[in-house]
């Protein structure tokens, strides 16, 4: 029974995240803050003992991992399973702007309801499932080996609450920082937390901002 190491991490930063707006499946490229991150990150994980990278297409994700990709000499492996939620029509807005459009659907939106998705997006049942289904089929094709993982928020959170077993409906309580490293062991039994949010290789920090 051979455990893999998933090492997931967050994009850097975007202009949208700074902005708190919500990018989804919009392809909004790195900010130069979020350049320096990812480059941070790769320095930090240059000797993590990783195997493979896995990354979303989309490109904030992609460019990311293109610095651990460059630090390590693994190649870039992109996997549209690991893009973030599509959040339809809600995409390209502030969450102000949200509450003040769609009052009734930004309600149900924050109350984390689990079948409601934005016109044109997908509900959080079937973002959930495509998440972990994803990061469980990226698992088992590296039985005791150590992965990463370079994707979005919603998706990070996803593989939190799968691996702590809280419930999807559960107010978010932890962090997911830009660049922020998350470290989960994956068994036939499941996955468990390791650690999370590891942003020490940002001496300035590294905070969370809009979904993306």
């Amino acid at each position: 029974m051979h455990a893999t190491r998933v090492v997931a991490i967050r994009h850097g930063e975007t202009a949208w995240n700074a902005e708190t707006r919500i990018q989804g499946q919009r392809d909004i490229p790195l900010n130069a803050t979020g350049v320096w991150q990812a480059r941070q990150m790769a320095a930090a994980l240059a000797d993590e003992g990783i195997q493979a990278i896995y990354s979303s297409d989309l490109q904030r994700a992609d460019d990311t991992a293109a610095a651990l990709a460059a630090a390590t000499g693994l190649p870039l492996v992109n996997d549209a399973g690991l893009r973030e939620r599509h959040f339809g029509e809600f995409e390209g807005f502030t969450f102000a702007e949200i509450e003040q459009r769609w009052p009734a659907l930004s309600e149900r939106w924050r109350r984390r309801e689990a079948d409601f998705g934005p016109a044109g997006g997908e509900t959080l049942n079937s973002f959930y499932a495509r998440s972990v289904a994803t990061a469980t089929r990226l698992v088992a094709a590296h039985p005791g080996q150590t992965i990463a993982l370079v994707t979005h928020g919603g998706v990070l959170d996803c593989l939190y609450r799968a691996a702590t077993r809280v419930a999807l409906q559960a107010p978010r309580t932890w962090q997911i920082g830009n660049t922020g490293v998350n470290r989960l062991l994956y068994s036939p039994e499941g996955s468990v937390l390791i650690g999370w949010n590891d942003v020490g290789h940002l001496e300035s920090g590294g905070a969370a901002a809009a979904e993306g």
